[in-house]
């Protein structure tokens, strides 16, 4: 017998099915038997744990294919694409994988050619600066999902919040991908700041159905107002990033109009526009 793993984060990543589509997915596995091949990374099952539970437990013969992948975040990366290609999921299941996705995708590293998935049209972008990759991994996320920039930084947040209460109650970040919970997604944006104590809070009161939004104002630890030299200094990283950002805009646009390609043009002010986004987003 094939020995198949079960990698928790992976089995995580699936939508958890309602009792009826569950039952009747048993039915039509005993009918017809399972047709569609169950997928392996090595032998660690990333796609069927559904039909693998039912198939093992009913003893159902069923057969595997195997992918291969470089990287863990690779294999997360896959399983997002995988189901929302499938076209069975609600708004907030949608927004949690393309901002699972943004947050994998930063992780994955450049080859030994100093080059990988961020490298853009102008270039290799430097693996070093943060910055750029995120602008180029945000703005190419956003048309691969035909969102704007600024949704997928949104998104970004909004899952980061969404994991940190499955780490609390799983069964509370199930609720709120079902919509199970009226939790808007701003809310979950500001809670992906929150300490671990606001956190918690959260996913108690959405597992007990006690989750109000008024609630949540009164969680969100308050701070004194700072002095205006303290936000003057807060703002000298900012300042830098926009000089830097002006300072490759204009040598980008340079290079362009010497050219006269309106169409290059077009594409690094909207670059530009999209670097401006994430620092507005940011703040």
């Amino acid at each position: 017998m094939q020995n198949i793993i079960i990698d928790e984060e992976f089995k995580s990543l699936l939508p958890a099915l309602s009792k009826d589509i569950f039952e009747a997915l048993e039915e039509n596995l005993i009918q017809n038997g399972c047709r569609d091949s169950l997928v392996l990374w090595n032998e660690t099952l990333i796609d069927g744990h559904n039909r693998y539970e039912i198939c093992t437990r009913l003893d159902i013969p069923f057969t595997t294919v195997s992918k291969e992948f470089n990287s863990r975040e690779e294999v997360v990366i896959w399983i997002i694409t995988t189901q929302i290609a499938r076209r069975n999921l609600n708004a907030k299941q949608l927004s949690y994988y393309r901002g699972l996705h943004y947050r994998t995708d930063k992780k994955i590293a450049p080859n030994e050619k100093g080059t990988n998935r961020y490298t853009s049209q102008k270039g290799v972008i430097d693996q070093n600066d943060e910055q750029l990759k995120s602008t180029a991994t945000s703005s190419r996320l956003a048309k691969q999902y035909n969102v704007s920039t600024p949704t997928i930084f949104r998104d970004a947040n909004a899952s980061e919040a969404t994991d940190a209460i499955g780490e609390v109650s799983p069964e509370a970040k199930r609720m709120i991908l079902a919509e199970e919970v009226r939790i808007e997604k701003k809310d979950l944006e500001a809670l992906a700041k929150a300490t671990p104590e606001v956190i918690a809070e959260v996913a108690k009161q959405i597992e007990e159905g006690t989750y109000d939004k008024k609630q949540l104002e009164a969680l969100r630890p308050t701070e004194p107002t700072p002095a205006v030299d303290k936000i003057l200094s807060g703002m000298q990283p900012l300042n830098k990033a926009i000089e830097r950002i002006s300072d490759d805009l204009g040598a980008e646009l340079r290079n362009v109009t010497a050219a006269t390609d309106r169409t290059a043009l077009k594409a690094e002010l909207r670059a530009y526009i999209d670097r401006l986004e994430e620092l507005y987003t940011r703040l």
